[in-house]
């Protein structure tokens, strides 16, 4: 279950960090309260999964997720440079996160 709560938290890390942007330096509300809901949740479900993961694995998991997701929503959402370079910088972050998963009990 820690690894489900480790997913969902960067799922919501992505979600504030996309956040940001609409919140014009939290000018705007909506998009404000999203963003620090998104925040507290995130934080939330990594210490639910550090009840049983590692700090160092859960906390490289939960940021790998958060820079994976938020660096190709960059791409689709704000048209950010897509390069092949780009492309396989994030794809070096999927495998150490696959990696992690593998060796952590």
């Amino acid at each position: 279950m820690a690894w489900v709560y480790l997913f969902i938290a960067g799922l919501f890390e992505i979600v504030w960090a996309i956040g940001l942007k609409y919140t014009d330096g939290f000018t705007r509300l909506a998009p404000s309260v999203i963003t620090i809901g998104a925040m507290t949740a995130s934080v939330v479900m990594l210490g639910l999964a550090l009840r049983s993961l590692p700090v160092g694995t859960a906390y490289a998991v939960w940021t790998g997720i958060g820079t994976i997701g938020t660096a190709c929503l960059g791409i689709y959402l704000f048209d950010e440079p897509l390069t092949a370079l780009r492309i396989g910088c994030i794809a070096l972050i999927a495998c150490c996160i696959i990696g992690l998963k593998i060796v952590t009990p």
